[in-house]
């Protein structure tokens, strides 16, 4: 019996096909979403465990949304990492053959403070008392000169306000206009700490006797 070529390669990838999907049936997946307490939840290295080896390792998308397949049946940890943020895990994770295992979007990573640095102040006004409201920007300033505007706050009720950057050293600028003037710090960063600044408007002029 004669058959004809594109007959034969379509064949050919019918069993080809029957015989991944054969496989895949042998082993499962994990699937998840995971969230930050702040910024955003790409790249977030996620490593499945049996106790404590490591078996396969994949990274979250923009969405914080991560698939981790061919996995043999059986109990996995997962561990979740990213610069700036704390360790999550989940343990006692059951994988069955064939099938996809989600665990949701329960998983919550909080800033790990100690390796992160804050620019923490207060805006003060002509007669020393606290100014709460006051819109208060961070700038970052390059080597050339260039000033580039990437974050900004609100003062709280205490006139307090708090910046989280990553411990790159690197030179910021935070500025607040008050009263009509424009005022501002430059706060250089070395390292994981907390850099503190005072944005206040000079005293006023005594009067001439």
């Amino acid at each position: 019996m004669r058959f004809n070529k594109p007959f034969m390669a379509l064949t050919i990838a019918l069993i080809v096909s029957a015989a991944i999907c054969a496989q895949d049936k042998t082993t499962g997946a994990i699937k998840g979403k995971i969230r930050v307490e702040t910024g955003t939840p790409d790249g977030i290295t996620v490593t499945v465990r049996r106790g404590e080896t490591e078996v396969a390792r994949g990274t979250t998308n923009k969405n914080g949304d991560f698939l981790i397949e061919r996995l043999q049946p059986g109990i996995y940890g997962v561990t979740m990492r990213k610069t700036g943020l704390s360790v999550g895990t989940m343990e006692d994770i059951e994988v069955k053959a064939g099938k996809i295992r989600t665990i949701g979007d329960r998983l919550i990573l909080t800033v790990d403070e100690g390796s992160i640095a804050f620019i923490a102040g207060s805006v003060f006004n002509a007669v020393g008392r606290s100014v709460p409201n006051a819109k208060v920007e961070l700038a970052r300033v390059f080597e050339d000169g260039r000033v580039k505007k990437i974050d900004g706050r609100v003062t709280t009720e205490t006139g307090s306000f708090k910046f989280r950057l990553a411990p790159d050293v690197a030179k910021y600028r935070v500025s607040v206009k008050l009263e009509g003037d424009d005022i501002s710090a430059d706060v250089d960063i070395d390292g994981a700490a907390i850099y503190r600044v005072a944005l206040s408007l000079p005293p006023p002029p005594k009067p001439k006797p």
